[in-house]
């Protein structure tokens, strides 16, 4: 993508040559968090003084820019969603006009979980890796042509078994069933469903069952903003979210009040199948409504 400056002369600003980015990878330079005030020269046309004002203070764990020109190509943010009609929603809003005005694209990451300081560079590199990997695939018209897609390639996992080599909860995978092993556990199987919704918004929810009838359930939210993470963002919510699951399964001890009913689940998963009109994809997991 070729970015301009707009009419008004508002533009993207180079990440200053002195500062060093954490890694480098592909020739794209990964730095550590940037305020939005910091990559964007003047305000731009069509945004208000207060949505700028609100938006320099905004925040991005990581900025991603060119090796060789320090220009920002993309940032990241990881955590918490902001309650809807929250100040920290309204910002984040703010913020988007001012990323949209400029172009720059931001792959916003919700979850209670994920936090960039453990997760971030793993992400980052991920996507990176991923969207190379989806540029240089060759399209077919042949259906049994088509390349395999990034996440579907198959090789030798951690535990020594194959599959998805770059299934992101693989480990947490792994863990559940030694934790299962370990009587942790009363069931060894991280399960999982994924949806995009019209907005543009991608969910991925991962659970597994600690005790009979009692699950740990993960929720992460993906918005690429108009732009592509190099894999399908709802499968990559739903890897995430399993991601998370591994982090709570590495506590000592779980918190009853954070497990969940399996009925309780069950019911919230039909809640959100009958939602399906909203989806931008068919709604593939009415098998786990049980009804």
């Amino acid at each position: 993508m070729t970015r301009t400056a707009t009419d008004d002369g508002a533009r993207l600003r180079p990440v200053p040559a002195g500062d060093a980015p954490l890694f480098v990878r592909a020739g794209q330079a990964v730095y550590p968090a940037r305020r939005l005030g910091d990559l964007v020269s003047r305000r731009p046309a069509g945004v208000t003084g207060h949505q700028w004002s609100s938006a320099l203070r905004e925040e991005f764990d990581h900025v991603v820019c060119a090796a060789d020109t320090g220009f920002p190509l993309f940032a990241l943010t990881v955590g918490p969603t902001a309650p809807a009609g929250s100040a920290g929603q309204r910002a984040e809003r703010m913020a988007a006009a001012v990323c949209a005005a400029v172009g720059l694209p931001v792959l916003r990451i919700g979850s209670p979980t994920l936090r960039a300081a453990g997760h971030g560079r793993r992400i980052v590199t991920y996507v990176l890796d991923a969207r190379a990997y989806a540029a240089g695939a060759t399209s077919s018209d042949d259906p049994d042509d088509a390349p395999v897609g990034y996440r579907d390639i198959v090789g030798r996992l951690p535990d020594g078994r194959t599959g998805p080599v770059n299934d992101l909860g693989a480990l947490s995978r792994a863990a559940a069933v030694e934790a299962y092993v370990s009587r942790r556990l009363s069931d060894p199987i991280v399960r999982g469903l994924h949806v995009r919704w019209r907005d543009g918004l991608a969910e991925g929810w991962s659970w597994v069952e600690v005790r009979p009838g009692r699950c740990l359930v993960e929720r992460v939210t993906v918005h690429e903003a108009r732009w592509y993470c190099g894999v399908d963002p709802a499968r990559f919510a739903e890897d995430l979210a399993a991601v998370a699951v591994g982090d709570r399964l590495a506590g000592v001890e779980f918190d009853e009040s954070a497990l969940l009913d399996r009925g309780e689940l069950r019911r919230q998963i039909c809640a959100l199948r009958d939602r399906r009109d909203e989806l931008a994809t068919p709604f593939a997991f009415d098998h786990l409504c049980g009804d």
